[in-house]
């Protein structure tokens, strides 16, 4: 089993997804600068937290 996403991060991922889903990939470097400048600071782990979601989500589109 894998690590559980609290509800925070998934809002975060999928509002992201919703405005920017044109410039998200399928690559986790890529996301996490994209998330950096998008998101308002917040710490490394949380961006590191929405964008391996995003990743995750961008790799599995049927979730989109």
């Amino acid at each position: 089993m894998g690590r559980i996403k609290t509800q925070m991060i998934k809002r975060l991922a999928f509002k992201l997804i919703a405005k920017h889903q044109n410039e998200m990939k399928e690559n986790f470097v890529d996301n996490k600068k994209i998330v950096q400048d998008f998101m308002t600071p917040s710490s490394k782990k949380v961006r590191n937290s929405v964008a391996g979601y995003v990743t995750r989500l961008m790799k599995n589109k049927e979730m989109l």
